[in-house]
């Protein structure tokens, strides 16, 4: 089948099975926590800040949360040539093309035409325009996971080099002076 010239094969499926979670899905669970700790104190030791266990942590837990970005593109680049084949789509073929939960919206007034991709949240995470290519944005979720994760790093760094100073300032020897 084709809507204005383009194939409209292999469209269904809207997201890997491992779907990306809610926001609501995703908490920060004990073990989470004291993982979190763990890497912490460990850093704290070694004096840095967020090294690379955390980071690690912190992606794969984003990840969890996040939208399958390399699916929705690769849908859109095997399906469009160029941006006259999107004008001539509709925003209708392209929630047909990206699948349930997203939602697309074309634009062409301004300096140019661009793409712009939502999650089911109505988060714009995506765009595509014409010259550039793809544009990735950050969802709420994703920003909530990432606060959360910092911020329990951020107490858990803190208390471990309090505890470190204190070790050193009653052993005789102040790091801070």
């Amino acid at each position: 089948m084709e809507i204005t010239g383009i194939k409209m094969g292999h469209l269904a499926g809207s997201q890997k099975s491992g779907k990306a979670l809610s926001k609501k899905d995703w908490k920060l669970s004990d073990s989470l926590r004291e993982k979190i700790t763990e890497y912490a104190r460990e850093d704290a030791a070694q004096n840095v800040y967020m090294g690379n266990k955390f980071l690690a942590l912190r992606k794969s837990e984003v990840a969890k949360v996040a939208p399958d970005r390399s699916a929705l593109m690769g849908k859109f680049n095997q399906e469009i040539a160029d941006m006259k084949e999107i004008r001539e789509a509709d925003e209708w073929w392209l929630c047909i093309l990206f699948g349930e939960p997203y939602e697309a919206k074309f634009q062409s007034e301004g300096t140019g035409s661009a793409v712009h991709v939502y999650d089911g949240n109505g988060d714009e995470i995506l765009t595509y325009t014409a010259g550039v290519g793809w544009h990735e944005k950050e969802s709420k979720a994703e920003t909530q996971v990432h606060g959360t994760l910092k911020a329990a790093y951020y107490d858990a760094f803190r208390a471990a080099r309090q505890e470190i100073n204190g070790m050193e300032v009653q052993g005789g020897f102040d790091a801070r002076a």
